[in-house]
């Protein structure tokens, strides 16, 4: 990595090879930067449209929030912290349940309300740093966390799948081959590969037969080619706030791994960066929710574009965040994404959703999670079936169901374990049972 101040912050297209790395404050040609932050807008579609269709909300809505979210982003951070902020898988099962009991806008204010906790942690984490947040939420507890979410969902992914089972069946074989057959940014973009030849092959079955139903493209030809996103309103239900808790410690962890990923890769300190990256996250996901969209994220798929290009220029990032904004100011666009066909749906999230639940998985394994350990085994385990299995528990008003449950089981049960374990000398801070020290060989 070139230190800072010994090569020009504007490079000519020239000087680059592959093997050129770029800084968070260095400037491509602008032909360049906006190729660059083009990759940016197609490795985030796939993932950040496939939110609004399955939760119901307007696509082009939260096209336009993602683009506004990440110039946001770019601005509290200081455009150090390279990022995009695209739609949070996190959401999903909270707000399809919202909206199921509530309606759409209870789900937005759901959204407002985990923006609003994503600010304090992180403007508390900005002055007391971000330890407190691994004490209380160890790898253990993230990854029980993240996995549950992901595998809660499964009934969803199922009920689509089974509503045209054959299309969906081409689109996840397309997805998994897609993922083998290529290599770098089009390996990256095997969902949104996907879903384009799955909606393709849709329009030309029905093409092919009138009688087929596969697509619906009505909507499409009475669309707009320019005008403003479907806004909405939220409003504010407190028996359906306890839904989205737990994705407020997804995104956290979520944003750190971003941040830490970032930091890696550029080979620089970004920890005093923590907090605003958070709070910048929180206040576009408040904004979000204020209008129609779905709550934001740092995205891996970005970080795999940094990866291969080797580009972390922000400039970059500023040219994704006006062409989403852009994106979402064409309701054609929205038009067209929201025709997606449930069979296609279904293919996509039988694997999406079981890939955040491998997330989860990869967070024990990236942090050497020791199962032996009878406190990892039942953080991990109870959280899982609850999450699994969707316990639900109604206390009043408030209904707390599978997944935050399962989140707040698994932080029950890791701290309760852990300090009733150290009263009582039979676990280890770490928490490994105490055990005798072998016999010595010296006399």
């Amino acid at each position: 990595m070139n230190e800072p101040g010994t090569r020009s912050q504007s490079l000519l297209s020239w000087t680059l090879t592959e093997n050129t790395v770029v800084a968070p404050e260095e400037r491509l040609t602008w032909p360049r930067t906006v190729t660059i932050g083009l990759q940016h807008v197609v490795a985030m579609f796939g993932a950040t449209f496939l939110v609004p269709v399955l939760t119901g909300f307007p696509p082009s809505t939260t096209l336009f929030f993602s683009g506004i979210g990440t110039l946001l982003f770019l601005l509290i951070t200081r455009n150090r912290l390279p990022s995009y902020l695209g739609s949070s898988f996190a959401i999903i099962a909270p707000v399809t349940a919202a909206v199921a009991s509530d309606g759409a806008s209870s789900a937005l204010g759901g959204l407002v309300a985990v923006g609003a906790l994503l600010v304090i942690i992180g403007l508390i984490s900005h002055f007391a740093g971000v330890r407190w947040i691994e004490t209380l939420m160890p790898p253990v507890v993230t990854g029980a966390i993240v996995a549950l979410i992901g595998l809660n969902l499964a009934p969803v992914a199922k009920d689509n799948f089974v509503k045209d089972p054959v299309l969906a069946t081409v689109v996840l074989v397309l997805l998994v081959a897609s993922a083998v057959l290529f290599r770098g940014l089009l390996g990256r973009l095997a969902i949104f590969l996907s879903v384009v030849v799955g909606y393709v092959l849709a329009l030309v079955l029905d093409w092919l037969d009138e009688n087929n139903d596969f697509i619906d493209t009505s909507k499409i030809g009475d669309a707009a080619w320019i005008g403003l996103p479907d806004f909405q309103t939220p409003t504010f239900d407190l028996g359906v706030l306890p839904l989205f808790l737990p994705v407020v410690l997804v995104l956290v962890v979520e944003n750190i791994g971003h941040v830490k990923s970032v930091a890696i890769m550029t080979g620089r300190d970004y920890d005093d960066s923590m907090g605003r990256a958070l709070a910048a996250d929180g206040l576009a996901t408040m904004l979000a929710g204020s209008g129609g969209g779905s709550a934001t994220t740092t995205y891996a798929e970005n970080i795999g574009v940094m990866s291969a290009t080797k580009v972390y220029s922000t400039a970059a990032y500023w040219v994704a965040g006006g062409a989403a904004i852009l994106l979402g100011l064409s309701p054609k666009v929205g038009a067209v994404i929201a025709a997606i066909p449930d069979g296609v749906l279904g293919g996509v999230t039988t694997a999406l959703y079981g890939l955040v639940g491998i997330i989860g998985v990869q967070i024990w394994v990236n942090n050497r999670v020791d199962f032996s350990k009878p406190i990892n085994q039942f953080t991990a385990a109870i959280p899982l079936i609850i999450g699994i299995a969707d316990y639900s528990w109604r206390v009043g008003d408030l209904v707390f169901a599978g997944i935050s449950l399962g989140s707040v089981a698994a932080l029950v049960i890791y701290h309760s374990m852990h300090a009733i374990g150290r009263w009582r000398g039979t676990l280890d801070i770490g928490g490994e049972p105490d055990r005798p020290e072998p016999p010595s060989s010296q006399p």
